[in-house]
C-alpha cells in the first residue's frame, strides 16, 4: 500500500484553501492519490499564527510563517509544504527547495470601506488598518491626510473589525479573497500603479527536501512556468534589495506576452510615505535567467536612490 502524501500548512482558512488547490491538481494528475487516504493534509501553527499583538516586523519579520513547518519537512514528518509565496524569505533553510509553483491568482490588492468607494475618497484622518508596510507606505504617499494603524487577522477578522467601525478603511489581497469564494464582497480592485502587490502576492509555492525524488516527480504536472518566471523575478528584486517586513517593497512582473516582453515595476519606500522610489522597465523574459536579470536590475537601481 501506497503511503499518503502528507502536506503540511498552516491551520488558516485561506491557507488552508490553498493547501486543497494543490491537492486537487494532484489528484488530477495521478490516480493512486485519488484513494481515500491518498493524501494527508497536516496543520501546523507558525509563529506569525501565535503572534496577534504587534506588526509582525516587530516580531522578526519574513519566515514566521514557515519556520514551524520548514522544521517538521527537514524532520520527515511532511513530504511537502504549501507556501504563500510572499512570506517566504529569500534565502531558504538548507536542504529546502520550492520545484514547483501552482498557477498565480490576481496579484492585486483590493479596498474596503465602510462609506468611501476607493482610497482616494477617504476624508481627511480617516483611518486604515493594515499590517503591511508597503501599504501603509503607498497609502500615507498618496494620501498623507490619513491615518494608519496596525490591523491584524484574517480575512473575516479584518472585515468584521471594518463594520464594527474600528477603522474607516482596509486592504485585503485579491487573490486570497478569490480563493476563499468571497470576490463578491469585493468593491474596488485598486490597480498597480495605485497600490503595487506585495513580491509574489497571488502566488503558491510548495516547498520540499532537495534529495525527495519522488516528491518532486509528484509535482512536476502541477508546476506552472509563467508563474515561475514572474515569481523569480520579483524574488531576485527582492534578494538584491535585502528585502524584510521592515521595508516597505513591491513588485510585479506581468505575464510575457507571445513575443515574451514583460512590463516590470518595484518600489521601495519610507514607512511613512515621506520618499518613495519606483522603477518601471519592459524587457524580454523568455526564460529563467532573464528573469533573475530584470529583478537584480530593478534592485540595483533602487540601491542607488536610497
Amino acid at each position: 500500500m501506497n503511503k499518503p502524501l502528507r502536506i503540511g500548512t498552516r491551520g488558516s482558512p485561506l491557507a488552508l484553501a490553498q493547501t486543497e488547490l494543490l491537492a486537487t491538481a494532484l489528484t488530477a494528475k495521478h490516480a493512486h492519490l485519488q484513494v481515500p487516504g491518498g493524501i494527508e493534509i497536516v496543520t501546523i501553527t507558525t509563529s506569525g499564527d501565535r503572534i496577534q499583538d504587534r506588526p509582525l516586523s516587530e516580531a522578526g519579520g519574513k519566515g514566521l510563517f514557515t519556520k514551524e513547518i520548514e522544521e517538521a519537512l527537514l524532520a520527515g514528518d511532511i513530504d511537502c509544504a504549501v507556501h504563500s509565496m510572499k512570506d517566504m524569505p529569500t534565502v531558504l533553510p538548507d536542504g529546502l527547495c520550492i520545484p514547483c509553483l501552482l498557477p498565480r491568482e490576481d496579484p492585486r490588492d483590493a479596498f474596503f470601506a465602510t462609506t468611501a468607494k476607493t482610497l482616494d475618497d477617504l476624508p481627511d484622518g480617516a483611518i486604515v488598518g493594515t499590517s503591511s508596510l508597503r501599504r501603509q507606505a503607498i497609502v500615507l504617499a498618496r494620501c498623507p491626510q490619513l491615518q494608519v494603524v496596525t490591523f491584524r487577522g484574517n480575512v473575516g477578522t479584518r472585515l468584521k473589525k471594518l463594520q464594527e467601525g474600528v477603522v474607516d478603511a482596509t486592504l485585503l489581497a485579491v487573490a486570497g479573497l478569490k480563493r476563499l469564494k468571497q470576490e463578491h464582497l469585493i468593491r474596488c480592485i485598486l490597480e498597480p500603479d495605485v497600490m503595487l502587490p506585495a513580491v509574489a502576492q497571488g502566488a503558491v509555492g510548495i516547498e520540499i527536501r532537495e534529495d525527495d525524488a519522488a516528491t518532486r516527480k509528484l509535482l512536476e504536472p502541477v508546476h506552472c512556468n509563467v508563474t515561475e518566471l514572474r515569481v523569480t523575478a520579483e524574488r531576485a528584486f527582492l534578494a538584491v534589495m535585502d528585502g524584510s517586513c521592515r521595508t516597505p517593497l513591491a513588485a510585479l512582473m506581468t505575464e510575457p506576452d507571445p513575443q515574451g516582453r514583460a512590463r516590470f515595476d518595484a518600489l521601495k519606500a519610507e514607512p511613512d510615505g515621506s520618499r518613495v522610489h519606483k522603477v518601471s522597465y519592459m524587457m524580454n523574459v523568455t526564460n529563467l535567467h532573464e528573469a533573475k536579470k530584470v529583478g537584480e536590475t530593478a534592485g540595483a537601481e533602487l540601491l542607488k536612490k536610497s
